[in-house]
Parts: structure tokens; sequence; C-alpha cells
């Protein structure tokens, strides 16, 4: 017996438990794929019928044509996606792994709460075959519910992987953070602060989690969190908080190397040596960690090479491949003058 539809809508994932199938061969089946053999494409459409699931606009025009276009959704303002190395390494990573292909990348920028309406006609307007979606924030609910409309890959974990749809590749982020704390707590260092990334965003939670576990691990003090923004100014700003409040500060855990040296001008200004007096520790090993006057040691993260996974992925959705949902990319510490 399939089963039917709850509340609402149904999707194309309870189209796929009905018919016991994969995600994939559900959209494999609806854009028309031939990849399919005639009693799974029974199934499914079977489970299709017993539920009354409608494929969108955006799922009919893939069975009819291709555009040849994917987007690259970016919910950022324009100063920050240009300003941080890390979108850089990203976007590197996916034009490397197009150039093989015969697919365009379209870039765009969206408001971080959420999508302008035009964005959204875009998305669903038939102009592009698939997203890749880098950044995301808690208000991006239209973007979260993306992978229901057409193949997505986020570069970050879901907020909420239980309920998002689309796939995704990304770090440990809160084993990675613990990794970077319990190298600075092996140096002897015992009132380690944070600079945390947005509250919003997986990444930024995730770090702090990850700081916290490390501290607790070595029975430490975990009370010491100043707020970033993974902005250089935001770094500057969170430092100065930091040692506006504790002057027994002897090392910090910042959230992105962008904020670290924003951490490493308001150490300076009030008059303190790194890392004898304060050891820094960043994320990211992207160029910023290399752009002042002492190399930050940091967490690294392989940000070209998770382009190109975000790449590879969709590109193997596109062509009506099965792929895994997430791809969890390997971290390590890259120890330097700071720490």
């Amino acid at each position: 017996m399939i089963p039917t539809a709850g509340a609402g809508a149904p999707t194309l994932e309870q189209v796929a438990a009905a018919a016991g199938v994969s995600r994939s061969t559900v959209s494999r089946v609806v854009n028309g794929s031939p990849k399919v053999s005639p009693d799974v494409m029974r199934a499914v459409q079977l489970a299709i019928e017993q539920l009354d699931y409608t494929p969108n606009r955006a799922a009919r025009s893939l069975a009819a044509r291709r555009t040849m276009a994917i987007a690259l959704v970016v919910p950022e303002a324009t100063a920050r996606f240009f300003g941080d190395p890390y979108f850089a390494a990203i976007v590197q990573g996916i034009t490397r792994e197009l150039e093989a292909s015969d697919y365009v990348l379209n870039l765009q920028l969206a408001s971080p709460e959420s999508p302008s309406d035009k964005t959204v006609r875009y998305l669903l307007g038939g102009n592009v075959d698939g997203a890749l979606v880098v950044s995301h924030h808690t208000g991006d609910g239209f973007l979260a519910s993306l992978g229901e409309r057409m193949p997505v890959v986020f570069g970050g974990r879901p907020l909420d992987p239980a309920t998002d749809s689309g796939c995704w590749v990304d770090v440990d982020n809160a084993a990675a953070a613990a990794s970077g704390v319990a190298y600075l707590v092996e140096r002897g260092h015992r009132r380690i602060a944070t600079i945390a990334g947005p509250a919003d965003m997986p990444a930024g939670i995730d770090r702090l989690e990850g700081w916290r576990r490390a501290l607790r691990a070595a029975d430490l003090r975990d009370d010491l969190v100043a707020q970033g923004d993974f902005t250089l100014p935001g770094g500057a700003r969170a430092m100065r908080e930091l040692l506006a409040r504790e002057a027994e500060i002897d090392a910090v855990f910042v959230a992105s190397d962008l904020m670290a040296v924003g951490a490493l001008g308001a150490i300076r200004e009030r008059g303190l040596r790194v890392p004898q007096d304060l050891a820094v520790l960043g994320f990211d090993d992207s160029p910023a960690a290399l752009s002042g006057e002492i190399a930050i040691t940091t967490v690294r993260q392989p940000s070209v090479e998770m382009g190109a996974e975000m790449a590879r992925t969709l590109l193997r959705m596109l062509a009506g491949e099965d792929v895994p949902r997430s791809r969890i990319m390997p971290t390590e510490v890259v120890v330097r003058e700071s720490a």
C-alpha cells in the first residue's frame, strides 16, 4: 500500500519513499530520463498518481529542454562577496570543474535575509538547469526548499538536515574548530576566547560549538564569546570587546581568517604582542591568513576543492546519476606565527 501525503503539497521525497526509490530516481522519471527501468518507472508513476504529485514548471522545462546554465546563488551583500577570499576560492573550484562541461555559470547575489522576487523568478523561470548555493542563513526559507524544485547543491550543511532539501558539501566545522582549540590548549593556553561567526549560519553555530567542546574537554571556562560577522571590521570590533571585558586572555580562536586579521589590528592597538602575549588562531587558510605582518595559524578547509566537489555533484545530478546527500571534506591545523 502506497501511503498518502500529509498536509500540504506532496514532495519529491514523499514520492521517493512511497515508490521505494531514491529522490534522484524520481527526478529522472519526472525529467524524462531514459536511464530508468520499466519496473521502477511504473512504481514511481503509481506513487505520483496516488499522492497527486505535480512536478513544478522548472522540472517540466528540464524534461523538454536544457538551458546548459547553472546558477551560483550567494545570499550576501556585494561588498562581502567580493571582499572575502573564501568566496573566491569556492568560485575557483566551481569554474575549474565546469570548464570541461558545456555548462555556463550565472552569479546571483541575493539578500542575506531572503532572495528578491527577481531572483526567485529567475531561478524558477526555466533559465537554469540547477543551482549551487553558498553561504545560506536562517532566513533563507526559499533557498532551503529550492531542492524540491530543481537540482541543488549547497556549500555548507543545511540548517536542518532533516527537512532541508538538496545535497551539500561541507567540512565538520565543530570537529575542525575543536581540533584548533585543542592545539591552543596543548600549547599551554588556559584563557581562550572566541570571535564567533554569525549566529544565523551553520558554520558560525558549529564553530562556536567546537570551541566550547574543546574547552570543556580541557575543563576550561567557555564564557568569553564575542559575536562577529565574518568581516575584517567585525573581527576588530569583537576583539576590542573581548579585551575590554577580560585582561587575562592568552589566546583567541577566530571563526574566519578575515576576522582574525581584524583581531590582530585590535590587539596591536592595545600594545600587545602576538603570539607572546596573545595567540591567534583563525579558520579557512585563505589568502587573508598570509596578508599581514604576522602569518596566521589557522584551521584549513579545502575551499577550492569544496567548490569543485559541489560542481561535480550537481553535474552528476543533472546527468541523472544517484549522488550521496552529503560530502564531508577533511580539515587540518596549519601552524604559522600567530599561535
